[in-house]
Order: C-alpha cells, then sequence, then structure tokens
C-alpha cells in the first residue's frame, strides 16, 4: 500500500517507517519541518511532504493517492498548558481529511488505561481516539503503556533514575501496575494493524507479557544493566508537581515532557485482553529482554551517531532521537588542523601505546596501568603485536580494538577496571590545508559512583587529552620517509 506516516520525526515514526518499506509498502513522510529528517538513514527511499495537523488543505494534500495514514501526532512536551485541546483538534482535522482523501484506514499509537480517573495525559490519548473513529474512515487504535527501547521517553525515565540514584525516595506510583512492552512488538502489530482487512474499527490493547509495578521495573532494569540492587523507599508525601521538578533535577528529560507522564503513574495500566498482542508478534518479548535490548547499543560500542545510523535494531538509539534520548555517554572530544596528510596522521595515532607511548605525559598512562594492575586488571603489560599494524580484535596494552579503517579510522575499547565502559577514538578528515584529527574519549558511567569517578578526572583530561592530540598531530608532521624511490611514501618504523 502506500501509506502516509505522521510524526516521522518522532521516536515511533522514525522507527516505523523502515518497518514498512521492509514489508514491501510506499512510505509518504508528512512533517512540518522535512529538515526534521535529514538524519534518517532511510530518507532516500521515502516521499517527504511538508503538512500542517492544524491545517485541513495541507492534510489532504498529504494524504492525496495514499490508502492508509498512521496517526502519530502528539502536542505533549512543549510549554503549551492547553496540549489536550490542540490534540483534539488535530484529530478532528485528521479525522475529516482522511474521510475526504478517501483513506481505507487510520492506525493510531494511544494509551493504555481505565476509569473515569484518568490523567490529563491518558484522557487525552483515549480522547483523540474516539475523535479519530467519529470519522468516516476505519480506525485501529492501539493502546499500550511503556514502551521498552532507547528514546522512549517511559523508557528514558526510567534509565536515568535507576542509574543515577542507588537509593531513591519516592512518591507511592511506585506501586502501581504496569504492562511494559516492546518496542520491536510494537513495530510489529503497528504493520499488523495497517495490513487489517475489512473495514470495521477496532481498539486494541497490547502488553508484554509480564505485569509489573514501576519498583519492579526500576530493580529489573538495575539487573540487567549490572548495577548494584537499588534501595526504593515509597513514601506517601510527594505530590507530582515535585516529581516533575525532582525527575528533572536528576534526568536530562525537559520537564514539559516530565510532567503529564508523572501525573499518570497513578494509574494502573494493565491489559485485558493480550489476544491481540500474543498473535500479531508470534511471541512476546520479556521485560528484561527489551531492557537488554534497550541497551545494546552501548555494550557493543556503538556510543556515537557514526555507529547508530543504521540500528540494527529498534531498540537502539538513532541520531534523530532527541539529544536527551539514549544512554548517558561522557565525552572529551579534541580537533587538531595539520598540514600533514590523512595518512600520515592515521600512521601516527595507530602507532599508539607499546613502545610508542600515548605521546603526552606518559607517566600518568604508566601509573593508571600499575594501578589497574593492583586491582586485578591486565595494566600495560600486554603492549602490543606491531608497532604499527593493527587488526580488529587484538589488544593494546590496556585496550582492545573495536573498529579499523586504515587511513583513516581507530576505536579501541578500554579493559582495564572501570565503573562502566570506555573508548578512545581516533579520525583523520582530509582539510583543505592538510588533514583534521578528530580525537574522542567516551565514557558510559554504570551508577552515581562512576559518574563521580568522571567528574573527578576531567581536569586531568583536559590536560592531557588536548596536548596528546596535538602530539599526534605533531608526531604526523614529522614522519620520516624513506628516500628511495622504491619505498617512496613509506614510514621508517619508530
Amino acid at each position: 500500500m502506500k501509506i502516509l506516516v505522521t510524526g516521522a520525526s518522532g521516536y515511533i515514526g522514525g522507527r516505523l517507517v523502515p518497518a514498512l518499506l521492509a514489508g514491501g509498502h510506499s512510505v509518504r513522510c508528512m512533517t512540518r519541518n522535512p529538515a526534521k529528517l535529514a538524519g534518517q538513514p532511510w530518507i532516500e527511499e521515502v516521499e517527504v511532504v511538508s503538512a500542517d495537523a492544524f491545517d485541513r488543505p495541507s492534510l489532504e494534500a498529504a494524504m492525496e493517492g495514499c490508502e492508509a495514514a498512521f496517526y502519530l501526532i502528539h502536542s505533549m512536551g512543549g510549554e503549551q498548558a492547553d496540549f489536550d485541546e490542540r490534540d483534539r483538534i488535530a484529530a478532528k482535522n485528521f479525522a475529516e481529511s482522511a474521510a475526504a482523501a478517501h483513506l481505507q484506514r487510520i492506525v493510531y499509537l494511544g494509551g493504555l488505561g481505565e476509569g473515569d480517573q484518568l490523567s490529563k495525559h491518558l484522557n487525552s490519548r483515549q480522547e483523540v481516539g474516539r475523535t479519530l473513529a467519529a470519522g468516516r474512515t476505519a480506525v485501529t487504535e492501539l493502546r499500550a503503556a511503556v514502551i521498552i527501547g532507547s528514546g522512549s521517553v517511559s523508557f528514558e525515565m526510567l534509565r536515568h533514575l535507576t542509574e543515577v540514584l542507588p537509593v531513591m525516595i519516592t512518591p507511592r506510583w511506585v506501586r502501581t501496575r504496569c504492562q511494559p512492552i516492546s518496542i520491536a512488538d510494537v513495530l510489529k502489530i503497528l504493520v499488523a494493524a495497517v495490513e487489517e482487512p475489512g473495514g470495521e474499527s477496532h481498539v486494541w490493547e497490547i502488553g508484554g507479557p509480564d505485569q509489573l509495578t514501576y519498583e519492579e521495573m526500576m530493580r529489573g532494569y538495575a539487573e540487567v544493566a549490572g548495577l548494584p540492587r537499588r534501595v526504593i523507599l515509597p513514601v506517601p508525601v510527594l505530590s507530582p508537581w515535585l516529581s516533575k521538578h525532582w525527575i528533572g533535577l536528576v534526568t536530562p528529560i525537559p520537564a514539559g515532557v516530565a510532567k503529564p507522564l508523572v501525573e499518570s503513574l497513578k494509574n494502573e495500566v494493565i491489559v485485558a485482553d493480550n489476544t491481540v498482542a500474543e498473535s500479531k508478534t508470534g511471541g512476546l518479548t520479556g521485560y528484561r529482554e527489551s531492557v537488554r535490548l534497550a541497551l545494546h547499543t552501548s555494550e557493543v560500542s556503538q556510543i556515537t551517531t557514526r555507529w547508530s545510523d543504521a540500528a540494527a535494531s529498534p531498540a537502539e538509539p538513532l541520531p534523530t532521537d532527541p539529544e536527551w534520548a539514549g544512554a548517558t555517554v561522557k565525552h572529551d572530544e579534541r580537533t587538531v588542523e595539520t598540514p600533514a596528510s590523512t595518512s600520515d596522521l592515521f600512521w601516527a595515532f595507530s602507532r599508539i601505546g607499546g613502545e610508542v607511548g600515548y605521546y603526552y605525559a606518559d607517566w600518568t598512562w604508566k601509573l593508571r596501568g600499575i594501578l589497574d594492575t593492583l586491582v586485578g586488571g591486565v595494566g600495560l603489560r600486554r603492549g602490543r603485536r606491531h608497532p604499527e599494524d593493527l587488526r580488529v580484535g587484538e589488544a593494546v596494552d590496556f585496550w582492545r580494538v573495536s573498529s579499523i579503517e586504515p587511513g583513516r579510522f581507530l576505536q579501541l575499547h578500554a579493559e582495564m577496571k572501570l565503573p562502566g565502559e570506555a573508548w578512545l577514538e581516533f579520525e583523520a578528515e582530509q582539510h583543505e590545508n592538510g588533514s583534521r584529527l578528530r580525537q574522542k574519549a567516551s565514557f558510559y558511567p554504570r551508577g552515581l559512583l562512576a559518574r563521580l569517578y568522571w567528574l573527578t578526572l576531567t581536569p586531568f583530561h583536559k590536560i592531557i587529552f588536548e596536548q596528546m592530540a596535538r602530539s599526534i598531530a605533531h608526531a604526523a608532521e614529522s614522519r620520516p620517509t624513506l628516500p628511495s624511490p622504491d619505498h617512496e611514501g613509506l614510514a621508517l618504523n619508530g
């Protein structure tokens, strides 16, 4: 089918588009700002149109020629207190435009919850579903609770709270039951929904196989992430207002996003009948496995946009996710321009470690190696196999080569004892007057002590890494060469 996807720059939409393309569908992405889709790896395979849910003519033009549409629009997260009213208007416009364009089906992802005491957020989610279904186009409304995947706002809130706080004083909502579902399972159900035959409307409640309290989800996250057991102390006095500001203090999630979510945590979100989810996925993913998939990117060194451009799993980060999405990764980045060629620059940084050392303050690296040995680590005693040649998977002192592109790029993964994961990257880029060295040290902290560890070392990093980058550039400029024509351009060893 030819399918219109709204919200393609968002969390769900950005992952749904490749799933639809893989299913053989033709995809048209609707966005108010096409520039937001520029970083998507599938951008060349789709049609992009500019339209606004508050502008009927642009909506109808966007839907022209399409057979179905995904409604993934949500006003929450901005500064507007009337997000529910804006959502109501947008949904009404969409339903009327879909009828005018003769769409066969609208698929909408909403929120779980029952009763007349729903939060403003959940009530608005379900009202949008009713507004869409009031039109002439068949609507399949999916109702889900917490979606587990890197970039999902609910998961990011859970991730950052659990990572940062070994002891948590929490409101009573941590004892509220929830039925989380993997993002991979949600995508399977969304694709199945748009392919549903017939002209009837449906409401499908979907959830994973586990019913857990938020406290159990936090403890489960800590176990999968390798964190010490979290101490969680529920108290009756923390208001949603205070919780919102507390989340804003210890997580990078914007307060405008956190507030409606926190208010929704008082509502139990359990699926009454999970038959649809089970049948459409062929087997649901458990909570702990969903968390493991969401953390996979950090664990396999895919910590930069460069490595997540073509994420193998929808649970992994995408470059177009919000800045606050994904694991917390601390960086020290240095850039140095040099008249040396990119090949000379690569030669210089690919010789790091072993007899050459680390180009600046080698005594600090030797001291770090001694300390690592004392606590049972590998230290510097492994050296390196060859003074210049490197291969993926081999050891360089207390590093392991995790990626190498000859003449351009080198990534080392730390195997020293650390309260987290660390990488050191070097990249040689062509520059108008020679080349540019990009050097990045990255650290994925596990827990509060790991963050304090990085903070303590930051002043030393600023000096050591800055001088190391400059010394690498100087070594590239000073690279000796053999004068013989038979060996022109080849580097002398050392």
